[in-house]
């Protein structure tokens, strides 16, 4: 399989998954402004740290101003996050994006992955009435093509080597979404002082919006709190979204493209600082967390370190 090949394939997954997150991410937080007792900074700010364009926003949006109001303009903050196509991981940006690399790839990608890919991204263009009168419909379209995109590819293609690069790119996204939206939120709520009822909420819907909620009631049966959830999405290697399971997971994906033992094949450096990451995240995952902070931290850089040096060895990034 040449590289061209497999960086397209690989971007398709993780641009796939970054709009099912983002779409996700958006619609609670509109649906938690309505409900919570925050102010509205604490509302919507978190989702623009999460997406990692904080910088870009307070340039351009915030006037580079820190208490600038639309730091809690719920309507700002989706505008940036859902069309300004600067922003590049927006979903005007990610739905593009991952249209662009499925036609790239159309010799391996299956048909019906492809046409869902390609009706999200017309119907997104003629999309701005619908995102104007419906916006909780609008973020549902998104997550729903996008989840079905997601299906398809498990269920329609062969199951080789261009749909682990596609579900590598998909399981790394989600360890980095997972981890980046983990760390902002649980660090605003442990420091607010709030009820318990409102404290509550705030886990449940952090929860919700990393399709959780149901999975963690199924799993834990004590009262919601900051150290269960923590160790739910950090630990509960049966979750699909836990940083453990999606480690694990793309560790496994990467030694079934580059086996450990084929040792004239790139790939060697990734796989190994994988399965350095995977033993790690197992370790922590058996102890009490000194720090949530440094374990999700150390889980980013991590993960951004692993992609830059996939990029190197087997994507023909330079």
């Amino acid at each position: 399989m040449i590289s061209r090949v497999a960086d397209h394939c690989f971007w398709f997954g993780r641009y796939i998954e970054r709009s099912e997150s983002t779409a996700r991410m958006l619609a609670q937080a509109a649906s938690f402004a309505l409900d919570a007792e925050l102010a509205p900074a604490q509302v919507w700010r978190p989702i623009v740290v999460v997406s990692g364009e904080e910088d870009e926003f307070l340039a351009r949006v915030a006037e580079g101003d820190e208490e600038h109001p639309a730091w809690g303009d719920g309507e700002l903050v989706q505008r940036f996050m859902v069309w300004d196509t600067t922003n590049g991981v927006s979903l005007a940006s990610s739905i593009a994006g991952a249209r662009w690399n499925a036609r790239s790839i159309r010799e391996v990608l299956s048909l019906d992955a492809w046409e869902v890919t390609n009706e999200l991204h017309l119907w997104f263009g003629d999309a701005a009435q619908q995102y104007a009168t419906s916006r909780d419909e609008f973020y549902r379209h998104v997550r729903r093509s996008t989840q079905l995109s997601l299906g398809l590819l498990r269920s329609t293609m062969l199951h080789d080597e261009p749909l682990d690069f596609m579900w590598l790119g998909v399981l790394l996204e989600r360890v980095s979404q997972t981890a980046r939206m983990l760390d902002v939120h649980h660090h605003a709520f442990t420091q607010m002082r709030s009820h318990e009822l409102v404290e509550t909420s705030l886990w449940i819907s952090l929860l919700r919006a990393l399709s959780g909620q149901e999975a963690f009631m199924k799993r834990v049966t004590q009262r919601v709190s900051s150290e269960l959830v923590a160790r739910f999405l950090i630990a509960e290697d049966a979750f699909p979204r836990s940083i453990a399971y999606c480690v694990h997971s793309a560790h496994d994906r990467l030694a079934h493209i580059r086996p450990p033992e084929a040792h004239d094949l790139p790939g060697g450096q990734s796989l190994e600082r994988l399965r350095v990451l995977d033993t790690w995240v197992a370790d922590r995952s058996k102890e009490p967390f000194p720090s949530v902070h440094d374990l999700l931290t150390h889980v980013v850089d991590e993960v951004h370190a692993i992609c830059g040096t996939l990029g190197r060895e087997l994507l023909g990034m330079t």
